[in-house]
């Protein structure tokens, strides 16, 4: 399902993987008062449930909010009452053994108002801006959970832009901010809010579209948030304390799902440049 936006005019923020993470959304939602961005101008690309402790608190707070947003894995998985979160980790893998526990947890916590909702949430949208066209996606167009990062050939990429006809694909999942151009096409990833991107840093990271004469100007932009309230309260509810070691330390605990190119780049400040196309 696609749900089109029609023509929007910036400012733009788009984020996502709010993981249930109640006091990175609230912050962020700050942050879009504070600057006068209507609930029109703003999109989440999907996962707003997953590793934290407040999954019912943070759907209730997007759907009160009115932003748009489209289902990632996790809600699909969710609405349709899987027992499994569809993340794409590999059997037997530390992330899969984390998501037995945290999985059955937002199951529990989240009410059936919750799930109806997540049922009818878009998994694409489109819109235009300044005469170029806009494919929102979680994972990839054709996979909801494909893991597509900066250094994902741009071949793979490539196909995905034949399938939408868009000249800007804006995309969640991988957990990682980057941006990849090649000649006329853009694939550009805003991070995620709901945990650090393995960059040593508590802080957690968003997208800022603005138009600048006749171009569209992309910043990558961070946010500090209580992330000690949120470690906490992942502690006291036995969740998985390994996830809650990462909101403090800005480190993953595992790079299962990393291409070795950021791999090498765990640890290490991201450098994120302000681009226009």
């Amino acid at each position: 399902m696609i749900k089109d936006l029609g023509e929007l005019h910036p400012p733009l923020l788009v984020f996502g993987g709010v993981y249930s993470n109640y006091q990175a959304l609230t912050a962020f939602k700050e942050i879009a008062e504070r600057d006068n961005i209507s609930s029109e101008q703003i999109i989440c690309t999907g996962d707003i449930v997953g590793y934290c402790a407040q999954p019912e608190e943070s759907v209730q707070l997007i759907r009160k909010w009115g932003i748009h947003s489209i289902a990632g894995n996790v809600e699909i998985q969710l609405s349709e009452e899987s027992s499994f979160c569809g993340c794409n980790f590999s059997e037997g893998s530390r992330c899969d053994g984390f998501s037995k526990v945290w999985y059955p947890y937002a199951q529990s916590e989240l009410s059936q108002e919750s799930l109806d909702w997540m049922k009818i949430l878009p998994h694409h949208i489109r819109f235009t801006m300044a005469n170029r066209s806009f494919m929102v996606v979680h994972g990839s167009y054709t996979s909801v959970s494909r893991f597509i990062f900066g250094s994902t050939p741009w071949s793979i990429k490539e196909r995905e832009f034949q399938a939408t006809d868009a000249d800007v694909i804006l995309a969640g999942h991988c957990g990682l901010p980057f941006h990849h151009i090649d000649h006329d096409k853009s694939w550009v990833n805003g991070g995620v809010i709901g945990m650090p991107a393995n960059d040593a840093s508590p802080k957690v990271w968003y997208l800022r579209i603005d138009t600048v004469r006749d171009q569209i100007r992309f910043t990558h932009q961070s946010l500090e948030y209580d992330f000690n309230t949120t470690a906490n309260l992942m502690e006291e509810r036995g969740l998985s304390k390994e996830y809650s070691t990462t909101l403090r330390t800005g480190l993953w605990d595992n790079c299962e799902i990393l291409p070795l190119e950021e791999t090498a780049q765990s640890g290490h400040p991201l450098k994120l440049e302000t681009i226009l196309i």
